[in-house]
């Protein structure tokens, strides 16, 4: 028998024999040298590329955070926005305006009229109650005026501001109801164009005033909100003569007929 030690170099020659025949049979292909360095390359582009528009997006995205919170205002950690104080109110309340409505309007004789009551709820400054020739002071709390125009120009003018004035008290005053008057520029309102203006008690709803050519005229009442103080106007022509002047409540009764304005 052949020794252990004998056999074993048969057995390695054998082995390598073995291996180079297997070698030889099947030829390994060469390594893709290029093929991976260009791997690798576009690789190594495509990441930067992704890190260059992650730095781009980064950026835009960092921009708009700032604008929104720029458009928004103090973040909440900067503390409370600061917001002055609202002035202290007067003591004094100012005096509120004169409530005004318009009575009635239109041409005659192709001029324009108007006429307004006008309510001061407190005396105006510059008006002084007016002193009866005994020496009596009217008393009021309130001024009414009644403005009259013709032509852009007010009835009583020349009197001053407060002329067709008269002072009452408070919004309720008996005394702003019940009058009745003719008003002009010339003769007292016997020629020219004139204004037919009534102060109606409550029941009045509307007035009619009767020319003598036949012509009827009417006006509804007007009263100032708020108040007992109310009015109905009528332009008579220049060269017209009133027959009557009657008064109708809303069911369509008279109340009142008068003559003297012929």
């Amino acid at each position: 028998m052949t020794p252990d030690h004998d056999r074993r170099p048969a057995q390695e020659d054998w082995l390598r024999d073995a291996f180079a025949r297997s070698r030889d049979a099947y030829p390994s292909s060469q390594a893709p040298v290029e093929r991976i360095l260009a791997t690798a390359r576009a690789r190594r582009k495509r990441h930067r590329a992704a890190a260059a528009v992650g730095a781009v997006t980064g950026a835009a995205c960092v921009l708009a955070a700032a604008l929104a919170v720029s458009l928004q205002g103090p973040h909440p950690s900067a503390g409370p926005a600061q917001h002055s104080s609202p002035a202290a109110s007067p003591t004094a309340t100012a005096t509120p305006g004169p409530l005004t409505v318009s009575v009635g309007g239109g041409t005659t004789g192709g001029a324009p009229w108007s006429v307004a009551l006008e309510f001061h709820r407190t005396l105006p400054e510059g008006y002084e109650l007016p002193t009866a020739p005994n020496g009596t002071t009217a008393s009021g709390t309130a001024l009414l005026c009644q403005r009259m125009y013709i032509d852009g120009v007010r009835i009583d003018h020349q009197g001053g501001p407060w002329s067709d004035c008269q002072p009452v008290t408070g919004t309720h005053d008996p005394a702003g109801s019940g009058g009745m008057g003719l008003w002009g520029f010339h003769g007292k309102g016997t020629s020219g164009s004139r204004l037919m203006v009534s102060n109606p008690e409550a029941a009045i709803a509307y007035g009619i005033v009767d020319l003598t050519d036949g012509t009827h005229l009417k006006a509804t009442t007007v009263t100032v909100p708020g108040t007992d103080y109310r009015a109905w106007a009528v332009a008579i022509p220049d060269g017209k003569t009133i027959s009557a002047v009657d008064q109708y409540d809303k069911r369509h009764h008279r109340l009142t007929h008068e003559t003297q304005w012929r």
